[in-house]
């Protein structure tokens, strides 16, 4: 748990230091209650937990207006569009990975294949994944993760569950969300192996701060911006029914007609 905390630590610091343009004040809609949407679709997804959600949903958007937004904008205005470009490619790029070992879960013979070539492709001609010359030349992104994995097999979603930084979410994902990232920190213990031990944790430290930073740079959602003023059951809809459709397995082909 020490690398998460010194993450925060170290984002804190510089959101300190961050340089933005002044933004407008975004205030929090007043609070609505079920019986309002009592005919609206927005009220069957299963939330269970809504008053810990809703404080967490809460939670989440002081730490984007106070923390994370601003140091996302300091990385915005100091590093050139060309750079940011680049690190987002590299880091789509580690994440093949979790694509093809999920694919491989799933079955997926054909967008496991392409996902391989993707990775080798952009790691070697894309310059350890820097550019993604497999994008222009017909190998799309097929993007998988265990919780997907999950559904596919049948497991249910479970409760709607919303997360600290990470948003919407469900049981089944949070537990699918842990499984991926045991495979990415698996992943860094054996890129860090060639590094010497005294600068390994400072390499990974920054390598993961980063990441989390280019993550949010690529999020264009922003809490309470929406317009909508039902945003909590708006998002928590959206969520599940497009988490529904990816997850779920497709039926078999029909029989050709004799």
């Amino acid at each position: 748990m020490s690398r998460p905390l010194i993450v925060l630590l170290l984002v804190l610091a510089l959101s300190g230091c961050a340089t933005t343009k002044p933004q407008p004040a975004r205030e929090i809609p007043p609070r609505h209650t079920m019986a309002e949407f009592r005919d609206q679709p927005f009220a069957y997804v299963y939330d269970p937990w809504e008053g810990f959600n809703r404080n967490m949903y809460r939670f989440n958007f002081y730490f984007d207006k106070y923390l994370y937004i601003p140091v996302v904008h300091g990385y915005e205005y100091v590093t050139p569009v060309f750079l940011q470009h680049r690190v987002s490619h590299f880091f789509s790029n580690i994440g093949e990975l979790k694509n093809l070992t999920n694919s491989i879960f799933q079955l997926k013979g054909q967008e496991a294949g392409i996902t391989l070539g993707r990775f080798l492709t952009n790691s070697t001609l894309g310059l350890g994944g820097l550019f993604d010359p497999a994008t222009q030349w017909g190998l799309k992104p097929r993007p998988e993760d265990f919780g997907k994995t999950l559904g596919y097999w049948g497991v249910a979603s479970g409760p709607y569950l919303v997360l600290p930084i990470f948003g919407p979410s469900s049981v089944r994902d949070t537990g699918g969300l842990a499984v991926d990232s045991g495979i990415r920190y698996g992943m860094y213990r054996v890129a860090e192996a060639p590094v010497d031990s005294d600068d390994s944790f400072a390499v990974a430290l920054g390598i993961e701060t980063l990441e989390a930073v280019d993550a949010r740079h690529l999020q264009p959602f922003r809490y309470y911006e929406s317009g909508f003023p039902f945003e909590y059951y708006l998002v928590r809809f959206v969520y599940h029914e497009k988490r529904e459709l990816e997850a779920t397995k497709p039926p078999p082909p029909s029989p050709a007609p004799k």
